[in-house]
C-alpha cells in the first residue's frame, strides 16, 4: 500500500499569508501539483514512456553533477 504523509503547517501569530506560502511550497516540493496535472487528462503510453525516460535522465544527470562536486 501507498504511504500517505500529511502536510502540516502551523500558523504563528495569525499570519495566514505566511502559512499559505509555506503550505504551497511544501505541496510543490511534494510533487502534488505535478501529479494532479498529469491525472487531469489521458496520457498516451508512448508519451508516458517518453516522460518517464526524461525524468530518469534528469535525475541521473543531477546525481552525477552532485557526485562530481563532492
Amino acid at each position: 500500500m501507498r504511504e500517505f504523509r500529511s502536510l502540516e503547517v502551523k500558523v504563528v501569530n495569525n499570519d495566514l499569508e505566511k502559512a499559505m506560502k509555506i503550505l504551497k511550497k511544501k505541496i510543490q516540493n511534494d510533487g502534488l501539483f505535478r501529479r494532479l496535472k498529469l491525472k487531469k487528462s489521458y496520457e498516451k503510453p508512448s508519451e508516458y514512456r517518453r516522460r518517464k525516460r526524461r525524468e530518469s535522465e534528469r535525475r541521473y544527470k543531477i546525481a552525477r553533477l552532485k557526485s562530481s562536486r563532492g
